[in-house]
């Protein structure tokens, strides 16, 4: 178990005057004992007590290394294993639970257990998983620079008569050549006006000169997720119009990463971007918060929205992405991925946001 990790969580646990919690989401999990199950039905559940009597309760199917640094709690699927959880929650004092705690099992908590009152405690783990350390860091980089080379690549799959399905079946392999253990998502490939539907999966469109060709992609690599959007033009660009949406974009970008430091409130790195497609005219085309945080999961706790008054924070790592959606003609998208350091700002991308022209 990560001691650290689980340390700041206790922490804050005290801040909302509790001492114990339990821990369902195996993001989660993973990020305090190194080890990820899905466990589907059954229940997979971390106890953490300011007592330090910390149990995991995995059933009997799944494997674990020897030592997690916890105390493990294995069962059977004929065993009673809410009894065994139950009677490990300390009596008479409130319970954390998360967010994500299945009804099938809170509920016989919540009448078994004993604990004198229950409370969702998520924020307790999301603010801690929300500034990565070291260690994070490094894995973030890396997966950023496995993506960064991908997009080369993508870029190189774009020819004529190709569809956003053909193109998108062929994204899986190259991850797989630059090392990658898979995708963080399911790539959005869109070619012309399909760019102007913000999550547009890929269909059966073909590539005609003139499209632009937007790529929004990720991929995971020891546990962790990258996520990066750029838009191309194929042959040529088509107007004046479109050549100002693209730069429009890729300022909008730059605006926002500009400001970014410790302190920064997240809504105002959302107005820096917000403001430069505002002042273009093209305000009600943008559809979207700015970003999203990331780290073991694409979408984490946290974003950078014009209604979140949080400030920027070291270890936070969240993605700006600014867009132009124009229905039925064209739509744009610029996305990286930003660290927060100590006195300023690391993007984590360094792929060409210039406008580029596939021929």
């Amino acid at each position: 178990m990560n001691t650290v990790r689980l340390e700041k969580i206790l922490d804050k646990l005290e801040k909302q005057n509790l001492s114990q919690m339990i821990i369902s989401d195996p993001a989660a999990i993973f990020y305090l004992t190194g080890r990820y199950i899905d466990p589907g039905e059954r229940l997979y559940a971390l106890y953490i007590s300011r007592s330090g009597r910390n149990r995991i309760f995995i059933n009997n199917l799944f494997t674990v290394p020897e030592d997690l640094g916890v105390e493990k709690v294995r069962f059977s699927d004929t065993d009673d294993s809410m009894a065994l959880l139950c009677d490990t929650v300390e009596k008479g004092v409130p319970l954390g639970v998360d967010k994500t705690f299945p009804a099938r099992f809170l509920i016989p908590v919540i009448n078994n257990s004993g604990a004198s009152d229950f409370r969702v405690s998520s924020i307790c783990v999301d603010e801690v998983r929300a500034c990565k350390d070291e260690e994070e860091r490094d894995f973030m980089r890396a997966v950023s620079a496995i993506n960064d080379k991908a997009m080369a690549r993508f870029r190189g799959l774009i020819k004529e008569g190709v569809t956003e399905e053909e193109l998108a079946s062929q994204m899986l392999a190259v991850y797989k050549e630059l090392w990658a253990d898979g995708f963080s998502f399911e790539p959005l490939v869109g070619f012309g006006a399909n760019c102007a539907m913000g999550h547009h999966g890929p269909d059966e469109t073909v590539l005609k000169p003139g499209d632009t060709v937007l790529f929004d992609v990720g991929c995971k690599k020891d546990n962790y997720c990258a996520d990066m959007t750029r838009t191309f033009f194929y042959k040529k660009v088509l107007s004046d119009k479109h050549r100002e949406i693209y730069e429009t974009v890729r300022q909008a970008n730059a605006a926002a990463e500009a400001i970014l430091k410790p302190g920064v409130p997240l809504c105002e790195v959302d107005r820096a971007a917000r403001s430069v497609i505002e002042k273009a005219g093209y305000g009600p085309n943008f559809t979207h918060r700015l970003g999203h945080f990331i780290g073991l999961e694409v979408h984490e706790y946290g974003d950078v929205s014009s209604a979140n008054e949080e400030t920027a924070k070291p270890g936070n790592i969240f993605s700006i992405e600014p867009g132009i959606y124009v229905e039925g003609e064209i739509g744009v998208r610029i996305e990286d991925l930003v660290l927060i350091t100590e006195d300023g700002c690391e993007i984590l991308n360094s792929y060409s946001k210039d406008l580029d022209i596939v021929e």
